[in-house]
């Protein structure tokens, strides 16, 4: 009987301290399911460390583990999406190098995959990172689900499991700048949701920071919320109210106290300012819709390979959302 292939798919990006400790423990989970084979995919978004020197040495080791290297960072959401995409296993598993996705679960998936379980998604229930963060992170899925056309996956990372049934959806999308939290609870099927701990980092810094955190969560609104451009037409037509009643209020005073009632200019140059500042915001949520739209016109390739190992065609090659 042929065993059912896992492939483990390893996003990585300047994490030299990592790849060999994550590798190692990735290894030692798939030798305790003798029952599958195993092949674990590292794509590395054009680190600037020693992490690709690693790589290479660790794929010259074990012809199972297999690499692409980017011939730039195209971000933190084409990467991992391209990596699950060139994966040929039965299921592929994404996991962080960073081991703040325990790779103890990956027994736990599989189980629930043999069950029937199309997906399996690792939930955080609380993180031993920042507390803070942690808690707008929660909130800000919590709006996201809120708003939402699609009912979305609270505390989801993309940590998980992913048949090839649905890794065959994702290969058909035509979306070069793709959300897989999104895309998980849009178009996945059949679902386990399985809750864990988020561990600390186990070496080196977060590549995450206020922009990083900001671009994730504008490319969730503008895919799959009008929460912006409701708020613009709700918040502009009550401002335009409260401008009209102030207006009105002005203009009885004046009638009524013509000679007394000296408005001044302090309230005018207020109002203004305001009223510009409200202007910058709505304008600044239209171009966020626009430059997602534009994105996705263009129709640019996911990633661009600079090389591969251990692939039986080893050749760099480009991935476009077409293929």
């Amino acid at each position: 009987m042929t065993r059912k292939t896992v492939s483990i798919m390893v996003p990585c990006y300047n994490e030299e301290e990592n790849v060999e400790a994550i590798t190692s423990a990735i290894v030692e989970q798939m030798n305790q399911l003798p029952q599958y084979d195993y092949e674990i995919l590292m794509i590395d978004n054009c680190s600037t460390d020693h992490t690709r020197d690693l790589i290479r040495l660790i794929c010259a080791k074990n012809p199972k583990i297999r690499a692409i290297f980017n011939v730039k960072n195209f971000g933190q959401f084409n990467s991992p999406y391209y990596g699950l995409c060139q994966t040929s296993g039965d299921c592929a598993i994404s996991v962080c190098a960073d081991f703040q996705d325990p790779v103890e679960l990956i027994p736990v998936f599989l189980k629930y995959w043999e069950e029937g379980y199309q997906i399996v998604c690792g939930i955080k229930t609380s993180s031993k990172e920042n507390k803070l963060m942690y808690r707008l992170r929660g909130l800000y899925y919590k709006m996201i689900r809120k708003y939402s056309a699609v009912d979305q996956i609270e505390q989801f990372t993309g940590f998980g499991l992913y048949d090839k049934s649905f890794l065959d959806v994702l290969r058909r999308l035509e979306d070069p700048t793709p959300f897989i939290r999104g895309i998980v609870a849009e178009l996945g099927g059949k679902r386990k949701e399985v809750p864990y701990e988020q561990p600390k980092r186990r070496a080196g810094k977060t590549h995450n920071n206020l922009y990083t955190l900001y671009d994730a969560a504008m490319l969730s609104i503008t895919s799959y919320t009008k929460a912006g451009m409701r708020i613009a037409v709700f918040g502009g037509a009550s401002l335009a109210l409260v401008s009209l009643l102030i207006g009105i209020y002005y203009l009885i005073m004046k009638l009524v106290y013509w000679d007394r009632f000296n408005a001044g200019q302090a309230p005018l140059l207020i109002v203004t300012l305001f009223m510009f500042s409200i202007i910058l915001i709505f304008m600044g949520f239209l171009g966020e819709y626009i430059a997602s739209i534009n994105q996705r016109v263009m129709r640019r390739p996911l990633v661009v390979e600079e090389e591969r190992i251990n692939f039986p065609d080893s050749n760099p090659k480009e991935k476009s959302e077409d293929e």
